[in-house]
Order: structure tokens, then sequence, then C-alpha cells
């Protein structure tokens, strides 16, 4: 789950973490208002969306005025954000955060993931924070510096002195970095995050040390202990189909390809993807329904890849353990009924009930492609797909 960066600015608040004042706005003259509250001569009108790169894409701007403020806050609510994370359809923009201007002596960078190789969770810092943060660790990875923290001891005060030391954080500002990176962590422990980044993390003139701009995203799994963090949910900012997959306890995210894909556990969901790829195919999403999927959780399943408008095929393709594949079965002849599937539909079934799965896809009397391994059935989805896409008029059956 993502939040709004004055929603992460609030959370690490709490954990002590300096961040420069700002509020939250709806509209033009409320963010007028705001900027009169804050005060100073300088302000920021920052668009709020679930995406980095705003600052290039037009949605972060600098006023001097409170003319400049209302300007830029027209301009900028209400806009299509287009970002390198966006995507080309972009992201409409509802709402901004105005903050006090800020004097930036330099710019750093921190981020905390966990590093699954290690085990533990890893703090990275650059002495080259800004916007193209992701072009220095592409070109130039050396600049990345990073730390594995122990779980048990946390991130003690010396380590994290000589990770500001090794960014190049002056002396005279390392004792109150060590805090602010303290803070970090435990905001990212504390709340079950899976991504934590300051981006950038800024040295003023006075050398305070403060966290410019903030990104948190959390742990789904780990929602059920955190209801203020699950309460900051934005679904204006989340695909619908995604959302409406997590009410039904399906695992499915939208992607940009033509072959909707059904699939049982996420490792066989992403080899799936993976092979559909290998013979020329672009998967349209993935899909994992999980090992106790009913029939009537395959329907809603059908349902939501034929949301997408450019999917030219479905691609079903099951290992039966824990989920039988006569369930399977009567789940896809369901749904095809149901919804009137007018796409190719191929289907790989294999495992616990395989036998009574194919008599039941038999017996439905529906177009289905039978495939007998995934290399199989990739090849006759893609192929399927083409069809699709080439024909002028009605169905290729």
């Amino acid at each position: 789950m993502k939040i709004h960066e004055y929603q992460a600015k609030a959370i690490l608040r709490e954990f002590g973490v300096t961040i420069p004042q700002g509020i939250v706005c709806f509209g033009v003259e409320e963010a007028v208002e705001a900027a009169g509250k804050l005060g100073g001569a300088t302000w920021v009108v920052k668009a709020q969306i679930h995406a980095g790169g705003r600052g290039k894409g037009g949605g972060v701007k600098v006023a001097k005025s409170l003319d400049e403020v209302r300007e830029h806050a027209g301009n900028i609510l209400g806009m299509t954000l287009v970002t390198h994370q966006t995507g080309a359809r972009g992201q409409v923009v509802r709402r901004l955060l105005v903050e006090q201007g800020v004097d930036i002596r330099k710019e750093f960078y921190v981020g905390i993931v966990i590093d699954r190789s290690y085990r533990r969770v890893c703090m990275m810092a650059s002495a080259e924070g800004g916007v193209n943060i992701e072009e220095v660790a592409a070109r130039t990875p050396e600049k990345i510096h990073k730390l594995l923290i122990d779980p048990v001891a946390g991130l003690a005060n010396h380590h994290a002195a000589d990770l500001s030391r090794r960014i190049g954080v002056p002396e005279a500002a390392v004792a109150e970095a060590s805090i602010l990176l303290q803070g970090l962590y435990r905001a990212y422990e504390s709340t079950d995050a899976s991504l934590l980044e300051i981006n950038p993390l800024i040295l003023t003139a006075e050398d305070r040390v403060l966290a410019l701009d903030a990104k948190m995203n959390f742990d789904d799994n780990a929602l059920f202990r955190h209801e203020d963090i699950s309460a900051m949910r934005d679904p204006d900012e989340e695909d619908p189909a995604e959302m409406e997959a997590s009410r039904y306890d399906l695992s499915y995210i939208s992607l940009d390809g033509n072959i909707g894909c059904l699939v049982n556990g996420a490792g066989l969901a992403m080899a799936t993807m993976d092979i559909i790829k290998l013979y020329g195919g672009n998967p349209a999403n993935f899909l994992d329904v999980g090992g106790g999927a009913t029939a009537e959780k395959v329907a809603e399943a059908f349902k939501l890849m034929l949301r997408n408008a450019g999917l030219q095929a479905i691609l079903v393709n099951i290992f039966g353990g824990i989920m039988k594949c006569d369930v399977i079965a009567e789940g896809v002849v369901k749904a095809a009924r149901e919804v009137q599937l007018s796409v190719p539909l191929v289907v790989r079934l294999e495992g616990t009930n395989v036998d009574v799965g194919r008599k039941i896809l038999a017996g439905s009397g529906l177009p289905i492609i039978s495939a007998e391994n995934m290399a199989d059935a990739a090849q006759k989805a893609v192929a399927a797909a083409s069809v699709e896409g080439g024909a002028a008029h009605g169905h290729p059956y």
C-alpha cells in the first residue's frame, strides 16, 4: 500500500524526523490561505500523487508571493501529471501540499528497504540526492552507500554517524543527521513499511538536516496491525480493478499487454508471464487466485481481467495441489457463461483431479482451447491473441 507525501511526513514527525512545515490543501484558495498561515516569503506548491518525478512533470513549483501560490495551485490542481512512474496515462492531481520554502545548501538521498539476500533491513544513502538518483544507481552504483542493520541492535548511533560522514554531511551536522537516520529506521520498522525513501534529504545554510520529501510503502499483509495507516489509503490513486481484487482476496496487478493470465500461486504466475513473453506475447495482468479459490472466486477473477478493453486472449494455467482442478474448471465454465466470454480461452490443467477438470471443460460446450503443458499453453495463447487482434469482425472461432 502507498500513501501520499504529506501522510508519510506526518508519520515521520512522530518518530522525531525533522520535516518542513506544510499544510495539505484541496482547493486553490485553501492553498493561498495555507501559505499565509505558514508565513515566510517563499513557498513550495507540490502535487500529491502516488508517483515520483513530480518536479520534472511540472507538479512542484516554487512561489515567491501569494499570487504565485494561487497561480501554481490553479495550474497543478486537476492537471493530469505524467511522470516516469505514472506511465503515459498520467494521474489526476486532487490534492496539494503547500510547504515553507527552505534554503538548500546540499541534497542527499536516503532509502530503506529489505535486502533479501542478507535477510536484513538495508539503509542506502548517497551524496547524489535529487531527481536523478535512478541514473546514479545505474551508472555509478559505488556512490550508493549501504548499511545492513542488525534487527536486534537496531541502528546504532555510531553506524548512523559513519553513514552520514560517508555521504559528505559536514561534521557540524553529523549529530543531527544521525538522529534523523535513527528516526527513519524506527519509523520503517514500527510501521511494517516495505519502502521508505527521502529524496532529497537536505542540508540547509544553517547546517540543519531536513527530510524535504518522503515516500513510504507498506506491507499489505501487516496492515491489520496498523488501522491508522490503513485509513490513509486513497482509492483515487489505485487501480479500480486491483482494489476490487482485494475484496475477493485475489492478488491482481494490471499490466499493459493483451493476454489475461489466471494462475494459482505467485511463482507459477510469474513463470506464466515469462513464458508468454518468451513466445512473443504480452501479459495483460498478474493474477494469483491462491490455493483456496472457489468457483465464485474464479468467476470474479474473469470479470476483473475482462475490464481490460485491450484483452485479446485469456490463459488459465493451474497446477492443482491444494487447489483442485475440478474446482477451477467449474469456475472457468461458470465465468465464461456468466460474462459471455468473447475472447479466446486457453486452459492448461495439471494436478489434483485433473481428469475430472478436463471432463468438465470438454463437456461445457464452450470453445475452450486445451493445452498439454506451459509451453503449449503459451504458444496457443499468443497465437489466439494474434488472430483476435487481427480479426476485423466477430470472433475467430
